[in-house]
């Protein structure tokens, strides 16, 4: 999600918030791997921000990362995502807006969208079970169809 540079205040002020209710440490650490997952638009793993990071000359430990993301993700400052043959990645939440995700099977990208159908699905499914939803999670894989797509498997 694109334009989350404006509201690192707001992500930084509910972290140590929640950080302070858990009684956990308020560390330098942690806050950069927040800004950092703020700073990336789109999905991205652990082990890619752990690059990012060291490439800006932080001196930081994958451990830390995981544990962080952890954290993010417990406060509801970041969302998991687990794609087929992919680790995890995440993506920030504070200005999250729900949306769907399409994986491709050739080239690997990852393509986000809604579609307002899928709203009037969630409510008539949550009014049959009888349970507020209030998030949800639909992924679709297909084979790219881009002509010249660098990833696509060669079919002979």
């Amino acid at each position: 999600m694109k334009g989350t540079k404006g509201f690192s205040h707001i992500a930084k002020k509910r972290f140590e918030l929640f950080l302070d209710t858990h009684d956990y440490r308020k560390t330098p650490e942690r806050f950069a791997v927040m800004d950092e997952l703020f700073a990336h638009e789109g999905h991205i793993d652990a082990d890619g921000l752990f690059l990012i990071m060291r490439n800006k000359n932080y001196s930081i430990s994958r451990a830390t990362i995981y544990n962080t993301l952890d954290l993010l993700e417990e406060c509801g400052l970041a969302v998991k995502h687990h794609f087929k043959n992919k680790n995890a990645l995440y993506e920030q939440s504070l200005i999250y807006q729900q949306h769907n995700h399409l994986v491709c099977n050739d080239c690997n990208k990852i393509k986000e969208f809604s579609d307002p159908r899928l709203e009037n699905i969630k409510e008539s499914v949550s009014k049959e079970l009888g349970s507020k939803i209030i998030l949800h999670s639909l992924v679709f894989y297909g084979d790219c169809t881009i002509v010249d797509c660098e990833n696509k498997r060669n079919e002979n």
